[in-house]
């Protein structure tokens, strides 16, 4: 039987999970503590009862760019601002009178005067009498996730704003992906195409999601696949559509990847067409700057607000003196 054979077997001192033979490993290759901790790559700390360090790893080292010896021995008004060392041992103090884990987002500085956003994790060591000897901690880096989560908020906002003052610009602009479905237009876009247009835009507001192609005539398209595959910055016609005479103004946004249009209605039956054209080239300048920045906005959250505010008032008010 497999009992028996078992029997017959020395039955070791001391097994594999013995906490006693776990510890007297420990004691015996002290040096075994500080590799396993020096091994991991968070940054970890030990502070006795009175917030001196007692043991530090290469990560928290690293982290906090001083040497083992420049930190052992040392508290953290030795190594941290007064004001954030306060803060330090505060906390350790609410986790000595409440000893349960601890976890809290704060600030720390680095050696190169650098503040980070960390997370602490922290909790009490005890001896074999169940007395607090100490507190050990880790330190979780979001710098990088708080500045992502900021970067994103202001995308967000940005986009709002540059959706709402595209709606300000009286030429009709549009601005589609690679795909050819639309990003985001204005009214003054559906104005130009007839009424199907115009309802539609009312019940999907900005035509977003919706097919180029079956939006504007095939002429029009094909600029705009054209520029979309060539990567140019711009291509200009004047075009007959309609009964109106419209001049289209396609810009690479982001090559090969964003393209946009900027669409002006230049029949004005009391003007000459030499004059319509002067004047509306006049304006597309000022509009075709501001389309690309609104259109960075929606897309990647390029900054200049206040500048671009300032052209789209510009184009329409100019846009007021034409009617």
């Amino acid at each position: 039987m497999i009992n028996e054979e078992l029997a017959n077997y020395p039955i070791p001192t001391t097994m594999i999970y013995d906490d006693q033979s776990f510890h007297s490993d420990m004691i015996q290759y002290p040096d075994l503590h500080q590799k396993i901790i020096d091994a991991l790559p968070i940054p970890i700390f030990y502070r006795d009862i009175n917030g001196i360090y007692k043991a530090t790893n290469k990560a928290h080292e690293n982290f906090i760019g001083l040497k083992k010896e420049e930190i052992i021995g040392k508290t953290v008004f030795d190594v941290q601002p007064t004001d954030i060392a306060e803060m330090y041992a505060r906390r350790d103090q609410e986790l000595f009178e409440t000893p349960v884990d601890q976890s809290y987002e704060t600030k720390f500085r680095l050696s190169d005067g650098s503040m980070h956003d960390v997370i602490f994790n922290k909790a009490v060591i005890r001896n074999d009498e169940n007395e607090i000897i100490g507190i050990v901690g880790s330190i979780l880096d979001i710098t990088d996730r708080k500045k992502a989560e900021r970067n994103l908020e202001q995308a967000q906002e940005a986009s709002v704003i540059a959706s709402a003052m595209m709606h300000k610009i009286r030429a009709g602009v549009i601005i589609v992906n690679q795909d050819f479905k639309v990003i985001d237009s204005n009214q003054g876009f559906a104005r130009l195409f007839g009424e199907e247009l115009e309802e539609l835009y009312e019940t999907i507001p900005g035509l977003q999601g919706a097919e180029l192609s079956s939006l504007i005539p095939d002429v029009v398209f094909k600029m705009f696949a054209s520029l979309m595959v060539s990567g140019e910055n711009m291509l200009e016609r004047d075009l007959k559509i309609q009964n109106r005479l419209l001049h289209v103004s396609v810009i690479s946004i982001y090559k090969n990847r964003v393209v946009g249009a900027l669409i002006r209605d230049m029949s004005a039956p009391l003007l000459v067409r030499e004059e319509i054209i002067s004047r509306a080239q006049r304006v597309n300048k000022q509009n075709l700057d501001t389309v690309q920045k609104i259109a960075f906005l929606l897309g990647e959250n390029a900054a200049q607000t206040e500048e671009l505010l300032n052209s789209i008032i510009q184009s329409y008010k100019y846009g007021e003196d034409d009617n």
